[in-house]
């Protein structure tokens, strides 16, 4: 197919250039002239290009084909690069050649040495832009997917947008996925290929508590994907200089500028060392547990004994532990307490109460 296509651009260059010698027949040899003179102009073009044609294509035949296999190992190559690099090299490279031509006209004073000049000048331009398009290649890939390039109404609502960029640890936790169906995630979920990988190494781990954990995540992201209604995005881009998936995610938030969601503590507080915004799912739980006060009355039920003698423990629906004074002769029945305390620890909350029978009572 290459050495086909090769010979039909040789065919028409040819005829081409027989086409453009017609117009010199000044200078061809006496019977030729005589000959061609008699003939009509456009029989004598069509000769001529014809000529032309068959020339190019017998002089050309013998090398076209290793001509051919060169190009097409360069396609291959070519071909292999991924389209990032060759979007974000193609505009650097023009970038540089653009610049290049501005300064075009000072060159204009070097005199003889301004073909040299601009040569050069294009070369050296050209492939700085080319280097440095490459070196920003996951910046610009990511300004394009985000629409910072946008204009208009259009550009305007995709700058609004934001990314919230998923870890592994807030996957497989699974929240993510009934937070998103409420729809107090607004923008794009972004899920970083490095991410997907490190589950997909998780799933695939000997140890069965790692494996079910694993294929948690990725029952999680394909019912997100799939059954609810959000924008999802796979990020293809990968930061080989760094080692770390949190490192990762963290260079990830501030090319896209979003949030990385997450419920790993340590995540969070490198964010926040790095200036990066994050959404911590154990602190929206903590945030949207029922505020409880002193002095209001609630109805639990109390399931078992307390640590202390006489003590029953029951429990919130979020959770949340309460301790009955005297509660033990309520085990396994429904009566109505009386908040005395409430106790905030690193551990979480705990709610201190009494029967408001014995209240009554005394």
């Amino acid at each position: 197919m290459m050495k086909k296509g090769l010979l039909s651009v040789v065919v028409l260059c040819g005829a081409w250039f027989g086409y453009t010698v017609s117009g010199m027949i000044d200078f061809f040899p006496q019977p030729l002239r005589t000959w061609f003179v008699g003939m009509s102009p456009a029989l004598s073009h069509l000769i001529l290009a014809a000529t032309g044609a068959f020339l190019f294509l017998f002089l050309f035949s013998i090398g076209v084909g290793a001509f051919s296999a060169r190009i097409r190992k360069l396609v291959e190559a070519l071909a292999v690069i991924p389209m990032n690099e060759m979007a974000a090299g193609s505009a650097g490279l023009t970038a540089g050649l653009l610049l290049s031509l501005m300064i075009y006209p000072v060159l204009s004073l070097l005199g003889p040495m301004e073909s040299f000049a601009k040569f050069a000048i294009s070369a050296l331009l050209g492939y700085i832009g080319l280097t440095v398009g490459l070196e920003k290649k996951e910046e610009l890939s990511s300004f394009w997917k985000s629409g910072k390039w946008g204009s208009g109404a259009e550009g305007k609502e995709r700058r609004l947008e934001e990314h919230k960029i998923l870890d592994t640890s807030v996957i497989i936790d699974g929240r993510i996925a009934d937070i998103c169906k409420t729809g107090f995630i607004e923008g794009t979920i972004v899920i970083p290929e490095f991410v997907l990988e490190e589950l997909q190494h998780i799933a695939d781990s000997s140890d069965l508590l790692k494996r079910n954990r694993g294929r948690r995540g990725l029952d999680i992201l394909n019912k997100i994907q799939k059954e609810l209604d959000v924008q999802v995005m796979i990020y293809e881009g990968d930061f080989e200089e760094i080692s770390e998936v949190d490192s990762k995610l963290v260079k990830l938030a501030k090319v896209l500028q979003g949030k990385v969601v997450t419920n790993d503590f340590n995540l969070n507080k490198v964010c926040e060392l790095q200036g990066v915004s994050v959404l911590n799912i154990n602190d929206l739980a903590n945030a949207v547990k029922p505020v409880v006060l002193p002095g209001e009355e609630i109805m639990v039920q109390v399931i078992k004994d307390g640590k202390e003698h006489g003590q029953g423990v029951a429990y919130l629906d979020d959770g949340t532990m309460i301790v009955v004074e005297g509660g033990r002769d309520y085990i396994g029945s429904i009566t109505e307490v009386l908040v005395t305390s409430v106790l905030q620890t690193s551990a979480g909350r705990m709610i201190f109460a009494k029967p408001k029978l014995l209240e009554k009572a005394q």
